[in-house]
């Protein structure tokens, strides 16, 4: 039960045990909830609803190798799987959402799932192709270039790394699908992460990064940024997410998808 949520410093430790704990409890309800949206095996880049498929972001093809960073249910690991010939290995930070993972099996049920910290991957130097993360990760944890500089360290050179986030503007606006969500409230420059705890324990930490954070962690991790993708909210999706919708697509971005190359 939240007894308190709002915005105070939290450090990388509690972020990474809280986050842990949280998705954790929450992987069969979120399933429950986002499933339908997301699909098995389909690759959905945001709430907006645009896929892998349309976009073409990751530019894999035949023969390469991807891992998926704070994969959740591996609904994108597991269409590259079946779409692509290539090989897969989905990761997330929690054991539950790699559990459901295994429950949905599926023609990729095969599909290696490897439990770790997007901070520090189990993988060595330039051995991957592609690196990529569907809103998980980045705001998760406190330090976000360092999710930048690992990726970069286990890409080989011509590589790339693509990752979806909310959009850095949503954290000026409360998080409300409706008219009251359409009036900023925050500096979209206060940094400070948003909490939720229980009997003074952190259960739930996300940080918040502008986009030129984002564009200097690229730099500094020694990416090469290619695009900068903030996508519109399509005509076809009548669905809210959360504070996401239809309203707000209309006038603000909700996501932003950064793709950045290793030479």
């Amino acid at each position: 039960m939240i007894d308190a949520a709002g915005r105070w410093p939290v450090d990388g430790d509690e972020t990474r045990a809280a986050n842990r704990a949280w998705w954790d409890g929450e992987a069969d309800d979120y399933y429950a909830e986002h499933g339908a949206f997301l699909g098995d095996s389909e690759f959905v880049w945001g709430p907006e609803g645009w896929t892998e498929a349309e976009l073409d972001l990751l530019g894999v093809r035949d023969g390469m190798t991807v891992l998926e960073i704070g994969a959740g249910a591996a609904q994108c690991s597991r269409w590259l799987a079946h779409h692509r010939d290539v090989r897969v290995v989905a990761s997330d930070l929690s054991m539950g959402m790699l559990r459901t993972a295994r429950r949905i099996g599926g023609p990729a049920s095969a599909l290696p799932l490897v439990q770790c910290d997007g901070l520090a991957l189990p993988l060595a130097d330039a051995s991957v192709d592609r690196v990529f993360t569907a809103y998980g990760v980045v705001p998760f944890v406190a330090d976000s270039g360092a999710v930048l500089a690992e990726a970069a360290r286990v890409l080989q050179p011509g590589g790339r790394f693509v990752f979806s986030t909310s959009h850095p503007v949503r954290w000026a606006f409360p998080d409300d699908p409706g008219p009251h969500g359409l009036t900023a409230t925050s500096s979209y420059f206060d940094r400070t992460p948003y909490v939720e705890s229980e009997a003074g324990v952190v259960t739930y930490a996300e940080h918040h990064r502008t986009i030129g954070d984002l564009v200097r962690q690229v730099v500094a991790a020694g990416l090469v940024l290619v695009d900068l993708v903030e996508p519109e909210w399509p005509a076809r999706n009548e669905q809210a997410w959360g504070g996401w919708s239809p309203l707000r697509g209309a006038l603000l971005p909700g996501t932003a998808i950064v793709v950045a190359d290793r030479l």
